[in-house]
């Protein structure tokens, strides 16, 4: 039997078959206009609702999976680098497609697609709005009808994010592996190459370069111990204990009616989804793994687990203004998917929340770069 543990390696969720996904912090766009990509700056801190016993409410035990801080209206993305195989990964926002639109379903399809390729989509930003265009997720309160999940669904029960995997079956898998084989070899067998315009190592930009996924200088860590930086792994506790809080941190208290955040949607950004051009036969039938990502309010985060939440959202002018890099990311080679009715009509928060009084300041045009053309503990996985 095929093994199905979902992994937690520093702040990255390892998905069998070879599928990585960070959580990255970034700008919140204006509500208005369609913008380039923003930048990452740092990862959200992950950890494990089993290492918390009776801290988290019950439900969230019952669900399992992780959990992450997020601010009220703080933007992210997520980051795919690290996928090594071909995978298609449903993502859910409350238990609605962030790609379809459509409720959240056990089998993967075409009509409307209901995945995200990888490693072809390096990372998501947003919900699917339009062609070309992805709208910018955005953490808000449940209760308020805010969420995707309130606006598509008229209820708000979940919350959170919802991570799905299927791996190709066991013959294209074989099939792709031997062509990443051959292919390896006609690489070494070939002259390096020289001269002007010849490609630096590496791929993508890179923190050296201040490219896209560096550490920005207004937001980067300390070296050592910083926000990002990876956590040491203690050993695990035994079963039913609760793991004591970090030195200097505050004491975490008993659980209660926790402040349940889900993902509502902020401005339009230039982002494909890509469509598959495999048929759905080349898939498994079974998922590979599956984990439920809760999203907690910073106090709460405290409460829990005894640690300070990362702080707030850097200022996007002041961001601008020292001249750090925007993106842009086309790739000529993959079809872009069409929207979906249900994610097209669903409002930004603004329209719940009220005006964002944070002045913008668009980038200028130098500053946005064009990109492109199973260590760790095991998560519990629970009843959603």
């Amino acid at each position: 039997m095929a093994d199905t543990t979902v992994r937690i390696d520093g702040n990255t969720l390892r998905l069998p078959g070879g599928v990585a996904v960070r959580f990255i912090r970034t700008l919140r766009l204006p509500e208005t206009g369609t913008h380039p990509l923003p930048p990452g700056l740092g990862e959200f801190p992950v950890r494990r609702v089993a290492d918390y016993g009776d801290r988290v409410p019950e439900a969230w035990r019952a669900r399992g999976g992780v959990m992450l801080p997020v601010y009220l209206r703080e933007a992210m993305w997520l980051s795919f680098a690290g996928t090594s195989e071909p995978a298609a990964l449903q993502v859910g926002v409350g238990k609605v497609c962030a790609v379809s639109g459509r409720p959240w379903s056990d089998r993967l399809a075409h009509d409307p697609q209901n995945y995200v390729l990888l490693p072809r989509q390096p990372w998501l930003d947003g919900i699917n709005s339009g062609k070309g265009t992805v709208r910018q997720f955005v953490a808000v309160p449940l209760g308020l009808g805010a969420t995707v999940e309130g606006q598509v669904t008229g209820e708000e029960v979940w919350g959170g994010v919802q991570l799905r995997s299927f791996a190709l079956n066991d013959r294209e898998l074989a099939r792709w592996r031997e062509e990443e084989r051959q292919r390896a070899e006609r690489t070494r067998a070939m002259p390096p190459p020289s001269g002007y315009g010849v490609a630096m190592p590496g791929g993508l930009p890179t923190a050296a370069s201040g490219g896209f996924g560096a550490a920005m200088p207004v937001a980067a860590p300390a070296a050592s111990g910083g926000f990002g930086a990876p956590m040491p792994m203690a050993a695990p506790p035994a079963p039913g204990a609760v793991p004591a809080p970090a030195a200097g941190a505050a004491p975490a208290s008993p659980p209660r009616a926790a402040a349940a955040m889900g993902l509502g949607v902020g401005g339009s950004m230039r982002q494909e989804v890509y469509q598959d051009d495999r048929p759905l036969t080349d898939w498994s039938e079974q998922p590979a793994g599956r984990v439920f990502v809760h999203l907690v309010t910073p106090p709460e985060w405290r409460r829990i687990t005894g640690e300070a939440a990362p702080p707030s959202p850097v200022d996007r002018a002041a961001y601008t203004r020292a001249g750090l890099p925007w993106f842009d990311y086309y790739d000529e080679d993959a079809q872009d998917l069409a929207p979906t009715d249900p994610l097209r009509s669903v409002k930004p928060v603004g329209d719940w929340l009220g005006d964002d009084h944070e002045p913008w300041q668009p980038p200028t045009p130098g500053q946005t770069q064009q990109l492109k053309n199973a260590p760790g503990k095991p998560i519990e996985d629970g009843d959603w």
